[in-house]
């Protein structure tokens, strides 16, 4: 079957094939990690990234394949989701640019906006690295250009040898990057390209494409599941014992009220006796509290002890449940977004942190985040919830902190799309995004806070607990499935059969004599009993270290902890 033209007609059966072939090999790429747990997640941000971009196509009225192509890039850019789906949105922004003003593409006009978009690729990513998908775009483009510059114009042809190319280019990967080779795996977001280009291959040369792309409703499923897991909207109110949500910053020694020198354990015990969730973080200038309390008045009067008030918030939290129960309650055909209240806060500065459990995300509020987008590992949100955000915060900027490096692309890319002015913090870690907010002061610039949150950044070692899901060996360890992994600022530094054992060795080497708080924050498979247990082990080294242990309610990793 020669194919010498891609018509409307053609592309859009292309574009449905190979979202629909991402998505049903989603688990296959995602067990493509690199490092043996539970979080992988490459399969999933490619698949949701371009099921979106098929979406924008499908619903576009065109007809000339090159605004179709600026659907699908559309589509991609707003849904894109972590590293490897917004590289793959470059390289299809690059593929609508080169064909821009087509009605329909020969092979050279195919090839060459392929080229383009693997030319994009490359410029979006500030250090590209060989061995990934930014290898298997670039070889097999060149392979396109190579066939068609010697004379065949059959697009079946074309396109078959741009296939070979990015297999073999997939089958090198292991070969430039030795972390792969290693562990024995190709690239994942290579495996990811490489599955788009089958499905563009199968629908153009008229093969049966067994794989159904997810309808509307289902990909809105897919994108909001985990966003819908909270028990709250079945707590009654009248169980909440600590009913008032507490947060203030002192000024440490300043104003007209200090009666006392402020001393940590001094400050920390009173507020302990007072409520529960309690959190106080300080430098040498500022201490910042939050309490779930029922005496804020007490709270606000200890704080006055030690420095003037510099902000206050408090919310009636039994209220708040009161209108969640009533919302949770309303007909489905009354769901429709209400206008915001009058007095609803408004912020000359949003910040934005992306950040999943309950507890965290109120960690997150209490040092200054205006507005939490649930998500972070298995979940990247996508530039569109980050443009949303940013957006729909009332505020005049916004600074988002996307505390996981997998989100930084998508967060960048977000900032430059934003209605109002943008900064990213880039926090790779919840304990680096903590940190960093240490150092955000709502009456300075925008740029200034970013400069001076990410100075933070380094003052914080992040370690994660979680169980290996295969065998393997990585960087000179032999890992068992089952087994239980450190992992301190992205590197596996030990292993253990026990969990507990496992993050009391992390933890201790993490430990150096400038180590002053170690804070543990146990997740949805982590226990506060097993975190106490760790804590002890920690001061039977260190008896100096301040051990702090909050409930954070995040998935994947039981135990997040962190030195400063």
């Amino acid at each position: 079957m020669v194919v010498t033209t891609i018509t409307n007609h053609e592309f859009g059966k292309m574009v449905q094939a190979a979202a629909a072939k991402l998505t049903a090999q989603a688990d296959y790429i995602n067990s493509l990690n690199v490092f043996p747990v539970p979080d992988g997640d490459t399969g999933t941000n490619m698949s949701m990234s371009m099921a979106s971009g098929a979406k924008y196509e499908r619903d576009a009225t065109a007809t000339a394949v090159g605004d179709l192509a600026n659907a699908l890039a559309k589509g991609l850019l707003m849904g894109a989701r972590g590293n490897s789906g917004v590289i793959l949105s470059q390289i299809f922004r690059g593929f609508a640019k080169g064909c821009e003003g087509a009605e329909s593409l020969d092979a050279k006009a195919f090839v060459d906006a392929y080229a383009n978009g693997a030319k994009t690729a490359y410029k979006a990513v500030m250090k590209p690295t060989e061995g990934t998908i930014l290898t298997v775009v670039r070889e097999s483009a060149q392979a396109g250009l190579n066939v068609v510059k010697n004379g065949e114009d059959d697009l079946a042809i074309v396109l078959q040898e741009i296939v070979t190319a990015a297999d073999l280019a997939l089958q090198k990967t292991p070969e430039l990057l030795p972390v792969l080779k290693e562990v024995g795996v190709v690239d994942s977001g290579g495996q990811g390209l490489v599955t788009v280009l089958h499905g563009f291959l199968e629908a153009l040369t008229g093969q049966v494409v067994e794989d159904t792309l997810p309808d509307a409703a289902t990909l809105d499923e897919m994108v909001n599941v985990n966003h819908r897991q909270s028990a709250q909207g079945k707590l009654n109110p009248e169980d909440i014992k600590y009913g008032y949500c507490t947060q203030m910053m002192v000024r440490i020694g300043r104003g007209n009220t200090v009666t006392k020198k402020f001393d940590y354990d001094t400050f920390y015990n009173y507020l302990a006796d007072l409520g529960d969730s309690l959190l106080v973080i300080n430098d040498d200038e500022i201490v910042k509290v939050h309490v779930h309390t029922e005496q804020p008045d007490k709270v606000l009067g200890w704080g006055l002890q030690f420095g003037d008030l510099q902000t206050v918030k408090i919310d009636n939290m039994r209220w708040q449940q009161e209108s969640i129960m009533e919302h949770d309650q309303e007909p489905a055909q009354q769901s429709a977004p209400a206008a915001k209240p009058a007095d609803q806060p408004q912020f000359e500065t949003a910040v934005i942190a992306v950040a999943s459990g309950n507890g965290i995300q109120e960690l997150f509020k209490s040092l200054g985040v205006t507005h939490v987008i649930s998500g972070g590992q298995t979940m990247n949100p996508s530039i569109e919830d980050l443009v949303k955000a940013v957006n729909e915060s009332g505020a005049k900027q916004a600074i988002i902190l996307p505390n996981n490096g997998n989100i930084f692309m998508a967060a960048d890319q977000a900032a430059q799309v934003a209605d109002i002015p943008t900064k990213v913090v880039h926090a790779k870690t919840i304990a680096q995004g903590m940190s960093s907010l240490l150092e955000y002061n709502p009456e300075a610039t925008l740029e200034a806070n970013q400069t001076a949150m990410e100075a933070n950044l380094a003052n914080v070692k992040s370690g994660e607990v979680t169980v290996a899901v295969r065998d393997t060996t990585i960087e000179g360890q032999t890992i068992k499935e089952g087994d239980y992994m450190g992992i301190v600022d992205g590197k596996i530094t030990n292993t253990a059969p026990e969990i507990e054992d496992a993050a009391a060795q992390m933890v201790v080497g993490m430990l150096d004599e400038d180590s002053e708080i170690v804070t543990i924050l146990y997740g949805q498979d982590g226990t506060k009993e097993a975190a106490e247990r760790i804590s002890k082990a920690i001061e039977d080294v260190d008896d100096e270290v301040e051990v702090q242990i909050y409930e954070g309610d995040q998935p994947v990793y039981p135990y997040l902890i962190s030195v400063e």
